[in-house]
């Protein structure tokens, strides 16, 4: 059974950087290579956004709108990936998942970031 667990700052300030990380149990981020390692964010009053993915190789994959300011890293040695969102604003509030499998896959509990002063 693969479990995500999704952890890191709930409020952050417009312009700055968030940092989330999820950690992966039962399951390697270097060895399960059959699906992607993502972060899919939910905002209030919308749908699920995919935000970008790792494979087991280290490769990446960031969504067109957002991936001037998106870098999605991993720590194999934790088996743990991180998601860096750079000059936020208060459009990206939302509840960050961690993902591994999509929409029928492996979803962390998700963590509520909200961008405000």
């Amino acid at each position: 059974q693969v479990q995500l667990l999704e952890s890191g700052p709930g409020l952050v300030k417009p312009s700055q950087t968030l940092s989330l990380t999820c950690t992966v149990s039962g399951a390697s981020i270097i060895t399960t290579n059959y699906y992607y390692w993502s972060w899919i964010r939910q905002s209030p009053g919308k749908g699920l956004e995919w935000v970008g993915c790792i494979d087991y190789a280290g490769s990446t994959d960031y969504s067109p709108s957002l991936k001037s300011r998106t870098s999605i890293s991993r720590d194999t040695s934790k088996n743990q990936f991180t998601l860096q969102l750079s000059s936020l604003t208060p459009e990206d509030t939302a509840v960050y998942y961690c993902n591994y499998g999509g929409l029928r896959g492996y979803w962390g509990q998700g963590t509520q970031v909200t961008v405000s002063s």
